[in-house]
């Protein structure tokens, strides 16, 4: 419909246009013709003009077929006209250009009729008036109606409107047929379905879900993901450079291997990443289609309050390891007993109780006199006997000294310092070195205290941490076992995490004999002496 009143319309405003061109020369020739007629020119000025000019007027309004013929004298009053209730009256337009002695022609108002008039001056040719304006000759034709013109341009119009309905009806079922296809066959009410569906299954899970484009520019990003990555409200449709994503986010988001690995991509599932004090793990798949890469889909898991709740159930489950390393313990040892009583050597019996009660009751004075927060030395005690299990031994330094700390410091301490221990007793076991004439595998801890801080050493007799992942163990939110894949490093994300919340900070270095992480973090002032022995 809209093609088709675009060219009705544009066909009667070329209909006007070829009547205003033609109509407009004719009248105006007419007009000059009549100025120029000797008899005109001779009777205008005479009295009584009408009578003699009456029969030229009509003559040219029958021979011309033009609407009106109108003469006028010098002083812009109608002296004779095809139109008899003219005479007397102004001429229209007489304060023109043809009163001056210059031709005119335009539309004007003739008697309550538009009509395209042309007015000619008429100038004397006798001797005494020789060059003197004596009047103006208007010869008008009526303007035809909007109807008029559709009916005398009827014979085109019909053919134009003909094509433009072919054309409409084939580019519509084209463009129709395009849009089926780019939308697998959907009517606009499912697009609008699916539209909201998505929407609310963005929006709607507390996952962060972010997709980028094969150039990494951000497509999509829920309200989630945008909130753990801190991105900006107008994020969509900017590159991952633009946003100053970096290191270990933007090689999980991107997909490419960091640096010092091989491959350009990596097949990354539940990758850890620290990012402005939050642990994420983040799942990351491509996204093709008839084997072309259309971008990727990144989900996003906020692990910091798991995270604070293994903080919180640490000392529990530091008991439970102790109670089971030392069930363990307890079961070897009778069945020692039990050996010994089934031989007959009672004597021996005694001495290897007496013994194991001097062994513990010297372990217990050792650490109780060291570490006198009992949090802190019972996570030792437990991580002393599951070390023993395997075959790892756990030293105290002894320049080991902590006073009691107040609950929230020491579950603090106690989670940085698990999370090491059991770092450095994975590494050692797995291989173990052997140095100064030592071959076991060990684990020291030393403990320092002042007035606001505790810094936390941990020693082992492992491989040591590779240089270039000095930084990555830490940053990146994994050790260097979890370094080839998966988020097994949490411990170490979630230590740097507790550090920097205090305004400290860990570090890894290496040794002659293995790796030694040195954790620095502020603590509130120690617990009262005297309230040492409440509980």
């Amino acid at each position: 419909m809209i093609v088709l009143a675009a060219v009705a319309a544009v066909s009667l405003a070329q209909s006007k246009s070829t009547f205003d061109r033609v109509e407009g020369r004719r009248v105006t020739a007419l007009a000059e013709e009549m100025a120029g007629n000797p008899l005109l020119r001779t009777q205008l000025v005479r009295p009584a003009p009408a009578e003699m000019l009456a029969p030229l007027l009509q003559s040219t309004l029958t021979r011309s077929g033009v609407t009106s013929a109108t003469v006028a004298d010098a002083r812009g009053r109608i002296v004779a006209s095809t139109n008899p209730t003219l005479l007397g009256t102004r001429l229209p337009g007489s304060g023109t250009d043809a009163a001056g002695g210059r031709g005119w022609s335009g539309e004007l108002p003739v008697n309550g009729v538009t009509e395209l008039v042309a007015q000619a001056p008429v100038l004397g040719a006798e001797d005494e008036n020789a060059g003197d304006h004596l009047g103006t000759v208007m010869i008008g034709r009526a303007s035809p109606s909007v109807w008029q013109r559709l009916v005398g341009a009827s014979s085109y119009l019909l053919i134009y409107l003909g094509v433009a309905s072919v054309l409409g009806v084939a580019g519509s079922w084209l463009l129709a047929r395009r849009i089926k296809r780019q939308t697998f066959g959907m009517e606009p009410r499912e697009i609008a379905g699916l539209a909201e569906h998505r929407e609310a299954m963005l929006f709607g899970i507390a996952e962060g879900v972010v997709a980028l484009d094969p150039h990494q520019r951000l497509t999509l990003v829920n309200a989630v993901g945008r909130g753990l990555l801190d991105l900006p409200e107008n994020c969509v449709g900017m590159s991952l450079a633009d946003l100053g994503i970096e290191g270990r986010l933007y090689d999980v988001l991107a997909g490419t291997a960091p640096e010092g690995e091989p491959g350009e991509e990596l097949a990354r599932r539940d990758e850890v990443v620290v990012r402005r004090g939050r642990v994420l793990v983040m799942n990351r798949m491509d996204v093709t289609k008839d084997g072309r890469r259309l971008g990727s889909v990144t989900t996003l898991r906020d692990r910091t309050e798991l995270a604070q709740l293994e903080r919180e159930l640490g000392s529990f489950r530091s008991t439970t390891e102790l109670l089971r390393a030392q069930a363990h313990e307890f079961s070897n040892q009778l069945h020692t007993i039990s050996g010994l009583i089934q031989i007959g050597e009672h004597d021996e019996v005694v001495r290897y109780v007496r013994a194991l009660r001097k062994h513990r009751e010297s372990l217990d004075l050792h650490l109780t006199s060291r570490v006198r927060d009992r949090a802190v030395a019972a996570l030792l005690m437990a991580k002393s006997a599951l070390a023993a299990e395997r075959k790892v031994r756990l030293k105290i330094s002894e320049r080991t000294a902590l006073e009691r700390l107040e609950p929230t410091d020491s579950a603090d301490v106690a989670t940085v310092l698990g999370n090491l221990v059991d770092n450095a007793v994975d590494a050692a076991a797995s291989g173990s070195r052997a140095g100064d004439g030592d071959p076991d595998a060990w684990v020291e801890v030393e403990l320092r205290q002042d007035a606001s801080s505790v810094e936390i050493v941990v020693r082992d007799s492992g491989p040591g941490v590779a240089p270039e992942l000095a930084q990555e163990v830490f940053s990146h939110g994994f050790t260097t076992k979890a370094a080839q894949g998966g988020d097994r490093g949490i411990g170490l994300a979630l230590t740097r995490l507790v550090c920097k919340r205090r305004g400290g900070e860990v570090s890894v270095a290496n040794t002659r004999a293995g790796a030694m992480f040195t954790a620095r973090m502020s603590v509130g002032r120690p617990a009262d002496r005297a309230t040492e022995g409440v509980r």
